[in-house]
């Protein structure tokens, strides 16, 4: 079983920045995509953003664009999400996943436990 560590969540006051981080348990995985997906109360889980392993290309949910920033992490089996202006419905739980190699429509396959990213207004 695969563990991703995660990181960085936390309350926030709205217009605020937070930054999560993930690491994949071994440098196997540097050539997995990276991504961020999150899951407010009631609502289902959500695509956040993705980043490919060699960190070129990235994708983002249009909730998000020119807020949020995805990244690979000098050790390349880990990812940055910086999140700014950060807004009251950006409050969930924040998971980080991995894609195997191969086309952007192969699921992400493994996922964090989760970590609270809560904006107050």
């Amino acid at each position: 079983q695969v563990r991703l560590e995660e990181s960085g969540g936390g309350a926030v006051q709205a217009g605020g920045s937070l930054q999560l981080f993930c690491q994949a348990p071994g440098e196997i995985y540097i050539t997995y995509a990276m991504g961020w997906f999150r899951q407010a109360p009631g609502k289902e889980r959500e695509f956040v953003a993705s980043v490919s392993w060699t960190g070129d290309s990235t994708s983002y949910a249009d909730s998000v664009k020119g807020r949020f920033t995805i990244s690979r992490g000098s050790a390349k089996n880990s990812v940055y999400l910086q999140m700014n202006n950060l807004r009251p419905e950006d409050t969930a739980v924040y998971y980080c996943a991995l894609r195997p190699p191969g086309p952007d429509t192969v699921p992400f396959k493994y996922w964090g436990q989760g970590t609270q990213v809560t904006v107050l207004s």
